[in-house]
């Protein structure tokens, strides 16, 4: 059985998933939506920004982070604003940096479902009088479920799974900073061997099932015809 302390993590880690991939549902839906159906001067090198946390070194990533959200940075500004000494090394921190590693995880496939879709169903709808959040909603929305799906099982699995970053920038305070990647990373500097293979094992098998539940449904709505 895991120790209280992994529980503790592995809650962290849950919570810091579920706020980010939410987080990032709301920013990425307009801005997929906007990459994916518009062609502009200097487009691509935004794309490559965007998609920057795919081939960066997590530990590039984190000590930028860390530097940003450090009490010198604009981090600290917005700390003192808040009224704390530094977002670095708190779940808020953490929270901001986890927005900016797992971006591309929720974004990449938001904008392959979104440019999947016709634009002669959306001309069709606005000729009939639909106006533009209603066919958004009621025609766009509902053939990018696929995308939704994956980038929500994307944006959690990544998110629990990260470690050089959450390392970097948040450290290891119990209920406050530690997560499961780091818990498990201090059983096997400790040599507690066993404890370590319990935690992955949790991890693994996590990992397995929201893999395979995102997998099994693509499949059924590609049997169905459901699927574009």
């Amino acid at each position: 059985m895991l120790s209280d302390g992994d529980w503790l993590a592995l809650w962290v880690g849950v919570k810091l998933a579920v706020v980010t991939t939410l987080i990032l549902l709301l920013v990425c839906t307009p801005l997929a939506w906007w990459l994916a159906r518009r062609r502009l001067p200097g487009q691509a090198l935004l794309e490559a920004l965007l998609a920057l946390p795919l081939v960066l070194p997590p530990s590039v990533l984190g000590f930028y982070l860390l530097i940003g959200l450090g009490p010198n940075g604009p981090g600290g500004w917005l700390a003192q604003w808040g009224g704390v000494r530094s977002l670095a090394f708190s779940f808020t921190g953490l929270v901001i940096g986890s927005l900016v590693y797992s971006l591309p995880f929720v974004l990449q496939p938001l904008k392959n479902a979104f440019a999947a879709i016709e634009t002669r169903q959306l001309d069709m709808a606005a000729v009939s009088g639909a106006r533009s959040m209603d066919r958004f909603f009621s025609l766009v929305i509902p053939q990018a479920r696929h995308g939704y799906a994956s980038a929500v099982i994307l944006g959690i699995a990544h998110t629990l799974g990260e470690f050089g970053v959450v390392l970097m920038i948040g450290g290891s305070l119990a209920g406050e900073t530690r997560v499961a990647s780091v818990a498990l990373y201090e059983h096997v500097e400790a040599g507690d061997y066993a404890s370590a293979h319990r935690l992955a094992a949790v991890l693994l098998v996590a990992s397995v099932l929201m893999l395979w539940a995102l997998f099994r449904w693509q499949r059924k709505q590609q049997s169905t015809g459901v699927m574009p």
